[in-house]
């Protein structure tokens, strides 16, 4: 680990225009995220979490502040960049294998046919799709599909990973299963990873670090330092430590939303 971060926002401002004049999202909004880690992003619905996702990817530029990425400034879409989102967006004319490939199609690389191939196929094995290759989207589950978006984001080898509500959509069992799946992969493979997410529990599993930023427009409110280790499990959210770790996010989100938390 450097001490350059490999995302880093700084001083982002930034305003949707409206047919009734500016709207603020973002406001001075300060985030470094070590190259390596994971860190979870929560706040109130309609804070600005997906605009930053945006942001950090290239998709989309501040009025105010600077995006980096890797150390430098970001002033275009990234290809160093994967993304996944709560809605795979499987392309049902192709199959499994060729849905996970597509970004080898797009991203400038020197692979051959058959290492792109070996490369989509290390991934499905790895999230539990091996025999699957060969089927269409509407053939698979929400998680199978699911999975299948976490391969196709990472199949180009990205340095960073942004992860937007991947698993929102999903019933508490499969969204669990994905949770470990994602945590296994992370360790299998090197990328630095931003999550967005609503789930407080998800954050605290997954992330070494969770951000809370604050009602719109946002700014960066609270830092959670998640102390769990790479080798933590499910249980490890039904110890004393989550529940204090859970309990404290709950009260910095009630903050974020104007919420009088002492007469509650």
């Amino acid at each position: 680990m450097t001490d350059e971060p490999q995302i880093a926002l700084r001083g982002v401002t930034h305003a949707y225009m409206t047919d009734d004049g500016p709207l603020p999202v973002l406001n001075n909004l300060n985030i470094s995220v070590q190259k390596g880690t994971f860190t979870a992003v929560v706040g109130p619905s309609g804070c600005g979490k997906s605009t930053l996702t945006r942001l950090i990817a290239g998709l989309m530029f501040p009025d105010e502040g600077e995006v980096w990425l890797g150390g430098e400034l970001v002033k275009s879409p990234r290809s160093t960049v994967g993304m996944a989102f709560q809605n795979p967006v499987l392309l049902e004319w192709r199959n499994i294998l060729q849905n996970v490939l597509l970004p080898l199609e797009i991203v400038p690389n020197s692979l051959s046919q058959k290492q792109r191939e070996d490369r989509a196929e290390e991934l499905l094995a790895l999230v539990g799709l091996e025999g699957f290759e060969d089927k269409k989207p509407s053939e698979l589950s929400g998680g199978m599909r699911q999975r299948a978006s976490l391969c196709r984001a990472l199949v180009h080898r990205p340095e960073v990973l942004i992860l937007d509500e991947p698993f929102g959509a999903l019933d508490a069992f499969t969204r669990e299963d994905l949770w470990q799946i994602m945590h296994d992969l992370r360790h299998q493979e090197e990328f630095t990873c931003l999550l967005i997410t609503h789930d407080l529990r998800e954050s605290v599993f997954l992330a070494n670090e969770v951000v809370v930023l604050s009602g719109r427009p946002a700014t960066t409110q609270f830092l959670l330092d998640v102390p769990f280790g790479p080798d933590r499990t499910l249980d490890d959210l039904y110890t004393p430590a989550a529940t204090e770790m859970l309990a404290e996010l709950r009260h910095q989100i009630q903050i974020a939303q104007g919420r009088d938390v002492e007469a509650a």
